[in-house]
């Protein structure tokens, strides 16, 4: 990620047309992680939700629903301090 994360999801979407991998857990779960880390976490969360079902390994996805709790916690912790 030698360009940031914003140079990374701009790739990883361009790939998100691609037909074989509409069915790839991992590249929701690396678009999730992009977003992440750029502060988008309400649409990280949704990735790596996304990414969650697509994974046939029970593992991959508690870690993967794991990751989205942890950015919903994040965005509604974002809105409660925006709102005092």
């Amino acid at each position: 990620m030698a360009f940031g994360p914003a140079a990374g999801l701009e790739i990883v979407d361009a790939l998100l047309t691609e037909p074989q991998l509409q069915a790839y857990h991992l590249l929701p779960s690396v678009r999730g992680d992009l977003l992440a880390r750029l502060g988008r976490n309400e649409e990280a969360g949704a990735e790596f939700e996304r990414a969650a079902a697509l994974t046939r390994n029970a593992r991959e996805r508690t870690l993967l629903l794991e990751r989205a709790l942890t950015c919903a916690r994040a965005t509604a912790t974002k809105g409660a301090v925006g709102q005092g």
